[in-house]
């Protein structure tokens, strides 16, 4: 499963972005997916994640009430709405599959994993 993300881009704080990630294929199994995202020198960190059938969601407290994860399914697509951003937002967003039917905030809980999208927040 080949995972693309987009939607990244350089916003002023305040501003609004979605992400999208599209896989390749759906995967043999009912799959979690995820975002996590990276700033150099830092550890990959768990931002959002959904259950295979939309119907449970977990965020990093970082992003609770700003950010909204969802999925269309039928499309092999998950989404990241990302609202009132700020320069702490500044990462490569990276999309996966989780291992499970259920996210989980581990990177080791994932399977496959996208190339990423930055996302660029100024102040």
């Amino acid at each position: 499963v080949q995972l693309q993300a987009s939607g990244g881009g350089l916003v002023q704080a305040g501003d609004s972005l979605r992400l999208s990630c599209a896989a390749s294929r759906r995967t043999n199994g009912n799959n979690g997916m995820a975002w996590f995202r990276q700033v150099p020198g830092k550890a990959r960190e768990f931002v959002a994640g959904i259950s295979w059938r939309g119907d449970s969601t977990l965020y990093a407290d970082s992003v609770k009430g700003r950010f909204t994860i969802s999925r269309d399914s039928a499309k092999n697509t998950v989404y990241l709405q990302m609202n009132n951003l700020n320069p702490e937002d500044t990462a490569v967003y990276y999309c996966a599959v989780a291992l499970s039917s259920y996210a989980a905030m581990t990177s080791s809980s994932y399977r496959y994993w996208g190339r990423g999208t930055l996302v660029t927040v100024s102040s």
